[in-house]
C-alpha cells in the first residue's frame, strides 16, 4: 500500500487507504469484523469521496482480500458504480475463497502464514468478547480460541457473526469470481501462477471475462510479491507501477491533461 501511494503521489495524485474493520490498530465498535465479502464500507468511502468533489476521477486498487472486496463491489453495483470511478486494479485476488482457504490450511502455508495470521485474529476475538460479553451469545468463543485453521475460525466466528450458515456458505457467497461478468469499469487483474495462497484452480478463465476486465497471469510473483531489483539494496514491486500505469490514462481527460485524481 505504501508503494502504491508513492507511485500515485509521484504523479501528483492524492491517495486514500481504507482500513478494514479491526485492522487500523484498534477494534471497531460494532460486533462484526471485516470479512472477505464485506463491501458496504468500501461503497460508503467511495460515495463519500465523490460526494465531496464532483469533478473527482477515482481509481481503485485492491490487494489480496482487498482485491476480492473491490471486485465483488464492482460486480454488485454493476452500472450503479459512481461515474467518477474510472478504473480498478486487483492484485493477488482470491477469486474463489474455498480452494484458497484449503491452501492456507495445509502444508507450509498453515505452518507459517495461517499460524501467524490466526494468532492475531484469535486475539481480536478475545478482546472483543472481554469488551462486549454479548458476543459470546453469537460466537463459540472456546472454539474460536482453539481455531488453528481458517476453516475452524470461519466456522466459529465469521459465519455466525455475519449470517452465513457455515464456513462453506461464507466462502461461496463472499467470493468475487461470480461477480466478474458484471463488472463494467475497466479493470485489471494481476495474479502470479506460483501464488501459494491462490492456487491456479481459483483463477478465472480469461476467455470468460467481460470486455471490461483484463487478466495478466505471470509465472512468478508469489502472493502480493512481484519483486524486481537487487536484494537487499533496491527491492521494488513492479506490480505497483503496473497498477498506476493502468489507471493513468483513465484518470486523464481526453486531451491527456490530468484532472483532480485520487487512488483509493
Amino acid at each position: 500500500m505504501v508503494g502504491l501511494a508513492r507511485q500515485a503521489l509521484a504523479r501528483g495524485w492524492r491517495t486514500v487507504t481504507l482500513n478494514f474493520r479491526s485492522c487500523s490498530g484498534e477494534l471497531n465498535r460494532l460486533p462484526q469484523f471485516y470479512h472477505s465479502g464485506h463491501t458496504e464500507d468500501l461503497d460508503e468511502v467511495v460515495r463519500l469521496l465523490v460526494g465531496r468533489e464532483p469533478n473527482l476521477r477515482l481509481g481503485a486498487v485492491g490487494v489480496s482480500l482487498g482485491g476480492n472486496v473491490l471486485l465483488k463491489w464492482l460486480g454488485e453495483q454493476e452500472v450503479g458504480v459512481p461515474a467518477e470511478l474510472v478504473g480498478a486494479v486487483a492484485i493477488s485476488t482470491p477469486f474463489d475463497l474455498e480452494p484458497c482457504a484449503r491452501a492456507l490450511d495445509r502444508g507450509f502455508c498453515r505452518w507459517l502464514y495461517a499460524a501467524n495470521f490466526l494468532g492475531t485474529m484469535r486475539a481480536k476475538v478475545r478482546r472483543k468478547a472481554d469488551r462486549d460479553p454479548d458476543l459470546r451469545r453469537v460466537v463459540d468463543l472456546p472454539q474460536a480460541l482453539r481455531a488453528r485453521t481458517f476453516a475452524e475460525y470461519d466456522r466459529a466466528v465469521t459465519a455466525p457473526l455475519n449470517g452465513f450458515a457455515d464456513e462453506r456458505d461464507y466462502w461461496r457467497r463472499a467470493s468475487s469470481g461470480p461477480y466478474l461478468s458484471r463488472i463494467r469499469r475497466p479493470t485489471l487483474l494481476v495474479n502470479a501462477l506460483d501464488d501459494p495462497i491462490v492456487p491456479r484452480e481459483a483463477l478465472p478463465n480469461p476467455v470468460l471475462l467481460p470486455p471490461s476486465v483484463r487478466a495478466e497471469y505471470v509465472p512468478r510473483g508469489g502472493h502480493a510479491g512481484f519483486i524486481d531489483g537487487r536484494w537487499p539494496w533496491h527491492v521494488n514491486s513492479w506490480v505497483e507501477r503496473r497498477a498506476i500505469d493502468f489507471l493513468a490514462p483513465l484518470v486523464a481527460d481526453g486531451d491527456g491533461a490530468p484532472r483532480t485524481s485520487r487512488v483509493c
